[in-house]
């Protein structure tokens, strides 16, 4: 019988096409079960808390695994070996074992995500941030903010012909930070569940909002339509990352 895992890591998704095992394509799910088969010895798949698209980081990441070895949340030296054979923009945080019902992705209560948006050219985190010239209205956009937090279908920010049974999502909160000594923008939202693209589709219209492109309005009239093709452009890749995921306490053991 073999013993459930979640492994906690997270990753710079620069290099990568996102969490998800593709066909011909460097991922960082492909690249963390070619280091747990090598490590453990034995044929290792991984099941993640969700995708994460090209480009997109995360700060904090879950999936779990599992393995004929009974005690791996106890050794010592493994989260080493594992990171002695990533990449360095791969880093595994810790093993713990889990019930043999946990799932990384269905049992979590709560995602959290972050956009960085930098008001300075800044060579060191071009791929962390989206780097944006001119005025922002950032009250304005927290405005905005609470106008999500008032529905529940988020079609008009889900991609396109996705396979999700609903868009429904319930967003516990969301809100832009200013970080004057950084010059950055920081937008934080959590939520039970996210659409793909959703949060960049989010940031992408808000940003319209803030620029004066907008109205707060028009986007209650783009959330209330359930149509993609009302919303914003979606906002680069890069500076979006999954900064936290909720487990109930029981799935542990």
């Amino acid at each position: 019988m073999k013993t459930r895992y979640f492994l906690f890591l997270s990753y710079n998704g620069a290099s990568y096409y996102g969490w998800q095992v593709q066909p011909e394509a460097i991922t960082v799910q492909s690249v963390t079960e070619a280091a747990l088969t090598t490590i453990l010895n034995e044929e290792t798949r991984t099941t993640g808390a969700g995708r994460t698209d090209t480009g997109v980081h995360a700060s904090f990441f879950c999936a779990h695994f599992e393995s004929s070895l009974a005690n791996l949340d106890t050794d010592s030296k493994l989260v080493f070996r594992l990171n002695s054979y990533l990449p360095r923009d791969i880093s595994v945080m810790c093993i713990r074992k889990v019930t043999p019902e946990a799932h990384a992705r269905f049992s979590a209560t709560s995602r959290t995500y972050k956009y960085y948006i930098s008001r300075v050219k800044d060579p060191f985190c071009g791929n962390q941030s989206w780097y944006i010239y001119g005025n922002i209205d950032v009250e304005m956009m927290n405005r905005a903010c609470l106008i999500l937090g008032r529905h529940v279908d988020f079609t008009s920010f889900s991609r396109l012909h996705s396979d999700t049974k609903t868009n429904n999502c319930r967003i516990f909160s969301a809100h832009w930070d200013e970080d004057q000594k950084e010059n950055k923008l920081v937008f934080t939202i959590t939520a039970d569940r996210f659409l793909r693209n959703m949060v960049r589709a989010i940031v992408g219209t808000m940003v319209d909002l803030g620029r004066g492109k907008t109205s707060l309005e028009k986007f209650e009239e783009i959330i209330a339509a359930h149509d993609r093709g009302m919303a914003g452009k979606s906002a680069p890749a890069q500076g979006l990352f999954l900064t936290g995921i909720e487990y109930p306490g029981d799935v542990y053991v």
